[in-house]
Order: C-alpha cells, then structure tokens, then sequence
C-alpha cells in the first residue's frame, strides 16, 4: 500500500515539500464560507482566519464519505417501500443527485417499477427510450456513448433510466431482466440507484434484491407506514436478506406539511435504529411535494441537508460492508 511521505521537520532544510500551496497561498484553503469568521476573514484581507465553525467540519465529513471511492468498480443500492405514496422516488432522485453532484465518476438511477413508474417524471428526458429498449439492444451497446441513447441526464448530472410510460404496451419486467440489464450498466456507471416497485414477490424484485450491496428503506412518518416498513424487514430477514436488513438505511419521509400528528418520531427512529445501520429523517419540502422535475438548488436547506446525510450513509457501504 503507498503512503505518503512525512513533511520534512519545521527545523530541517528546506525541501521542494516545504513549497505547498497550503503555506504559500495565502486563504486559498479553508477560507470561512459565512458567519462571522467569514466577515474577520474578508475584512483582514485573509490574515486572519478563524477557526472552521463545527457545521462546516461536520459538512465537510459528510461530503467526504458520499465520497468514499467504490471498492468493487459498480456498487448497487435497491430503494424498497411496501406502500405507495411515501416518497421512494423522490427519495430515489434526492439521493442520486446528491451523489451525482459531490462525484465524479458516473450514477444512475433505473426505474424497476412492474407497471408504469414515475422516475421519469422527476427530470426533463432527453430520449423516449426505456429500460426495454435498451434490455432488446444491449448486444449493440459497446461504448458509454451508446448507452447515453438510453438514459437522460438531470443537471446534477444524474442519470435516468425510465420505464414504459404507458402501462397498456408495457411488457413485464422479470428478475432475469433485471439481471442482464444490470450486466450492462455495471461496464459504464459506479452506482446504480434502484427504484423499486411496492411488491416484494413480484419477480423483479427477486432479481434487485439478489444484486443489491445495500437498501435504503422510505416510509412515512406514520403508524401504518412505519408497520409496512418493519414488516417489509421481516419479509427480507425471513428470506435470506438479513444482511441486507442490517446494513440497511431507513429513510422517514415526510411527504405533507408539518401537522399535530401525534406520531413520536424519536421513538420510530429508535425502533429502526436497532435493526438497522442508519435512520435519516427527510423533511417535508413545497418544491418535492409538487410532483415534477425535482432540482436541488430549488430544495429547502434542511431537505438537502438530509440528502446530504442519506448521501453520506450510503457512501459509507461503498467501501464494502455487506458480509
């Protein structure tokens, strides 16, 4: 394994290391990016430069394990919920797109749905083609340029693989066809962002789960959503997916304005925690609950906020945790 060389002692003779742009450039590095440490800083001419505040460092943690380089070259997150309506496709997008934006290598979501999904809703498409498409012409795919016939591209630079948009021409998507189309993207794209259908017995959804590194588990911050969820980790446990279950990232989506629910958040979170690796909670945002191309610059602070952190939860399994 290489490591870096340790910088020559302040005492010794000076090396060509001692000239790094962090000593010589003055504020290029670590310069406050608001608040008042950002206001000293500007208004010293960057002589003085306080200390980086606690919610840039914690910021700059999470960007960096979203980060973490996939070990394995392609790494494969399925987006699960048994009930519809709790935000999994938005949480699809809002996660893809975080991770989209902080890398630089390639991310893309497919839409697994059996009937018609909405995953091509959440961007402006560029092509009509869908995951059927590309699953008749895998053969002639060769070069990433090929690919990109398929796919269209938010300016997160996300990627999106749709579904048939009309249900009544749709073929049924089987596990097999899961599996081949997966054979194909794994050649051009690090990660790969499921977006499920609701049903665990439904064919394709045994080929996801026999691929998937990780999941990320939405449901609603409510009674029957937070059952479904629990019930839906049973269902994995019960079928061999334990692992599964235990690196697992729950996500309480809040998919209406805040109310006097008198649901006890803390203790949902509690029981997910103890059964899973990470409990984010996604707060209810105006720009998601409209339905249409989701852009993150349009999100509320604390809605990127968490997608940063669910970002950062799944870049932590990129490193390869599953047993």
């Amino acid at each position: 394994m290489f490591t870096s060389s340790p910088r020559p002692p302040i005492t010794g003779r000076p090396t060509a290391d001692s000239l790094d742009p962090e000593s010589l450039l003055r504020g290029r590095r670590n310069a406050p990016s608001k608040g008042w440490r950002r206001l000293v800083y500007k208004a010293s001419g960057g002589w003085i430069k306080p200390g980086e505040s606690p919610e840039v460092r914690r910021r700059r943690e999470l960007v960096t394990r979203a980060r973490t380089p996939v070990t394995a070259g392609h790494h494969r997150v399925a987006v699960l919920s048994l009930k519809g309506g709790v935000g999994k496709t938005t949480t699809t997008v809002g996660l893809g797109a975080t991770l989209a934006q902080m890398r630089g290598d390639r991310v893309i979501a497919v839409d697994a749905n059996p009937d018609r999904g909405t995953l091509s809703d959440k961007l402006v498409l560029e092509t009509s083609a869908t995951v059927r498409d590309l699953l008749n012409e895998r053969d002639q795919v060769k070069r990433y340029v090929d690919i990109r016939a398929f796919t269209s591209q938010a300016p997160s630079r996300l990627e999106v693989l749709a579904s048939d948009r009309d249900p009544s021409v749709s073929e049924a998507f089987s596990g097999a066809d899961y599996q081949a189309v997966s054979q194909v993207l794994e050649n051009f794209y690090s990660i790969c962002i499921t977006d499920c259908g609701t049903g665990l017995l439904h064919s394709a959804m045994g080929g996801v789960l026999g691929l998937a590194d990780q999941i990320v588990l939405v449901s609603s911050p409510s009674v029957d959503g937070a059952r479904a969820a629990s019930a839906t980790l049973d269902w994995l446990e019960a079928h061999h997916y334990a692992d599964l279950v235990k690196n697992a990232t729950v996500v309480l989506c809040s998919v209406r304005p805040r109310s006097k629910s008198a649901v006890d958040i803390k203790k949902l979170e509690a029981h997910f925690a103890a059964r899973c690796r990470a409990v984010i909670r996604v707060p209810y945002d105006p720009h998601l609950e409209e339905g249409a191309e989701i852009d993150l610059d349009r999100l509320q602070e604390p809605t990127r906020e968490a997608f940063l952190q669910l970002a950062a939860c799944v870049g932590d399994g990129f490193a390869g945790i599953r047993e």
